[in-house]
């Protein structure tokens, strides 16, 4: 007797999930549409189609230009590209260097360290933007980029050093007793065997930082007051106004800033799957 799932509940389930991706991707191909309609009023038809394509909404927000006539789409292009690459950086090389010592070394305050790291995740982002807001004011870093890329940077610093260190735990310690015995020194093991075996956690790790520079909007909108060094989500910000709203703009605006995520996440995606799982060990 056949014990496997009838014809019946097969199909039931593939419709229960056709069912479920329309309901999820609904709202992102709504925005496809916005962007490719002509009108910038709220379309309330249901309808996934425009009814008229037109690539002027996109024409419109990547030719937008400053009062001097500078190319400002490019400039803010140019400004999320220098945060966010900094700050991948940044994260990288602070996280990789801390989940290391918290992995491989016992040192008085470990435990504590690692359970500071981790009160630092409870509390929302937001509730530091008044105090970070007077610490960049005192240094003199309000209106600059660095003040961004040094606020990123240290925010992705705990979840960071947590994803790496649970990788560094599931690598063999006896591969690092054997380059010892071979004369090779901590640091050289640690570039050379370590972050090399490391790459699916650093994969998982930078696309983090990355996206928490590039999609950022509050901190970026409080730091910033020249539209020349808008980022590009604060930027997006010009097409909502207090009485109306460019939606064909805006959802033009949306698809270009989600683009480079959208292209990380499939340039990296091998790594994704192993960086993830592999860094939930408990250590």
């Amino acid at each position: 007797m056949n014990s496997g799932p009838s014809r019946l509940v097969k199909l039931l389930t593939h419709l229960g999930l056709w069912v479920g991706i329309t309901l999820s991707l609904y709202p992102v191909l709504w925005v496809v549409k916005m962007a490719f309609s002509e009108s910038q009023a709220f379309g309330l038809s249901p309808s996934l189609i425009p009814d008229a394509v037109t690539l002027q909404n996109f024409r419109d927000v990547m030719g937008t230009t400053d009062a001097d006539g500078g190319w400002l789409f490019g400039r803010q292009l140019l400004n999320s590209v220098l945060v966010a690459g900094a700050t991948t950086v940044l994260g990288l090389f602070l996280a990789c260097t801390a989940a290391y010592a918290f992995s491989r070394f016992r040192f008085p305050g470990r435990r504590t360290g690692l359970l500071l790291f981790l009160v630092t995740q409870m509390f929302p982002g937001v509730m530091m933007a008044i105090p970070v807001y007077i610490l960049m004011d005192r240094l003199g870093l309000l209106g600059s980029l660095w003040s961004l890329i040094l606020v990123y940077g240290i925010t992705a610093i705990p979840f960071c050093v947590f994803m790496l260190k649970g990788y560094f735990d599931t690598i063999p310690r006896e591969i690092e007793e054997a380059a010892l015995i071979d004369g090779a020194s901590q640091l050289r093991i640690f570039w050379t065997i370590v972050l090399p075996l490391a790459k699916p956690a650093l994969a998982v790790t930078a696309l983090f930082s990355f996206m928490t520079a590039w999609n950022e909007f509050i901190l970026a909108f409080t730091f910033m007051n020249d539209e020349r060094l808008y980022t590009l989500p604060v930027a997006l910000q010009r097409y909502v106004g207090d009485f109306s709203t460019e939606w064909g703009r805006f959802a033009a605006g949306a698809l270009i800033v989600s683009a480079p995520v959208v292209v990380l996440f499939f340039a990296l995606q091998k790594y994704l799957v192993g960086g993830l799982t592999a860094g939930g060990v408990k250590g």
